[in-house]
């Protein structure tokens, strides 16, 4: 069984890939807080529209008659966001404008989401496991 073919697990994977790419832009932002005219950057907020859309275009090939295989193209987790540059809340005299307050407030955000998801992918796999175990075991 593959888990990737059951939606519910396609959606935790689409999540966990964003807030992984979400912690990635958050981390650049605090390294350039220092870095003169930086413009701090963030993704777009997760949607299941955006997650069907960084799926691409889904194109099957028949290999037998009768037979569909699924995409042959795989992806990163997190290879369809793209970052975008936050509107500012502050700007210091050298161009920057990082505030490091808001992307540590956005970097506990987005790791309690990504907890979150976590624990719903592994308590989802427990409830398979229940589900596939033989009666009386």
């Amino acid at each position: 069984m593959n888990l990737a073919e059951i939606p519910l697990f396609s959606m935790l994977r689409g999540r966990l890939g964003y807030l992984s790419e979400q912690q990635k832009v958050l981390a650049q932002n605090v390294a350039n807080a220092d870095t003169a005219r930086f413009t701090p950057q963030d993704l777009k907020p997760f949607s299941f529209e955006a997650h069907v859309q960084a799926q691409g275009p889904t194109v099957m090939a028949a290999t037998q008659a009768g037979h569909l295989s699924p995409p042959s193209e795989k992806r990163g987790l997190g290879a369809a966001y793209k970052p975008v540059k936050t509107p500012d809340s502050e700007t210091t005299l050298n161009g920057n404008s990082v505030v490091l307050e808001e992307e540590m407030i956005k970097m506990s955000d987005a790791r309690m989401n990504y907890d979150a998801a976590i624990s719903f992918y592994q308590k989802s796999l427990s409830m398979l496991r229940l589900a596939a175990k033989p009666p009386g075991r």
